[in-house]
């Protein structure tokens, strides 16, 4: 198993080199840690959370899966009277109200086998197996976005999508791919992105750290063959590079929204 045995030796080479300080940073925040947002992301092998974020231990929650999507709140049931829950709202609630937390972002990203999956899926319905869970995960999941894409297909002239929440401050307009660079699959993997923060802004655990404003929302989209990160911007209504002419114009726009 040649997985398994290169996993192992690079547990040994964690031992040998970089073991001794991570203890040190894991000691230095053990007792009083003090992350700053929860990322949402792809289960994706080519996603690296930490690495592009240059994150050290400590400084966020990490949450993946298939798609990077959090499902709407109408998925459970009325607040206080839920039917079932996933990892996702248990997530949000560990690192909002518990670990005080004061960003969401969500991060998809270009190539997205699990998007390209459910743009198949809705292509060719008969491709969908029953016994798949991932099928069924993504098809109940990813409804909202499929609809979204067909809506900007159908007509490239009908104006920026619209995504609507109960709190005006995290309902947004957005043009998605206005030069018509990307491909099919990689336009619905934006609109995914931006759908899950809608999907966020329902439930009702988080309304009141929402209405505060002592938590923002925020999109993110890497492309895996450049190696950008593009960060969408409301007043833009669309995904920006983010790179060191706009960096700080960026944060500027994040610190107005929580004004």
């Amino acid at each position: 198993m040649p997985g398994l045995q290169k996993i192992l030796n690079g547990v040994i080479r964690f031992r040998q080199t970089v073991r001794k300080d991570l203890v040190k940073q894991f000691e230095h925040i053990r007792d009083n840690p003090h992350p700053t947002a929860v990322f949402f992301t792809c289960m994706d092998s080519r996603m690296l959370p930490a690495r592009i974020t240059s994150s050290q231990v400590g400084d966020m929650f990490v949450v993946r899966n298939s798609g990077n999507m959090i499902p709407h709140a109408n998925n459970y049931g009325p607040s206080g009277y839920e039917v079932s829950v996933t990892t996702e709202p248990a997530a949000l609630e560990l690192a909002v109200k518990r670990g005080k937390i004061n960003h969401v972002i969500v991060c998809g990203h270009s190539d997205c086998k699990a998007i390209n999956t459910l743009y198949n899926l809705h292509k060719c319905p008969k491709s969908f197996d029953p016994e798949s869970p991932m099928d069924h995960w993504l098809r109940r999941h990813g409804f909202n976005s499929i609809k979204k894409l067909e809506k900007r297909l159908a007509d490239k002239k009908a104006g920026p999508i619209q995504f609507v929440s109960d709190n005006p401050l995290f309902s947004f307009q957005a043009v998605i791919d206005p030069e018509d660079k990307l491909n099919v699959e990689d336009k619905l993997s934006q609109i995914n992105t931006l759908q899950q923060l809608e999907n966020v802004a329902s439930h009702g655990f988080l309304k009141e750290f929402l209405e505060s404003q002592t938590v923002d929302l925020h999109a993110m989209w890497f492309d895996i063959y450049t190696g950008e990160m593009h960060m969408f911007s409301k007043p833009n209504k669309r995904f920006v590079l983010v790179d060191e002419s706009n960096v700080e114009e960026l944060i500027e726009e994040v610190e107005k929204h929580q004004a």
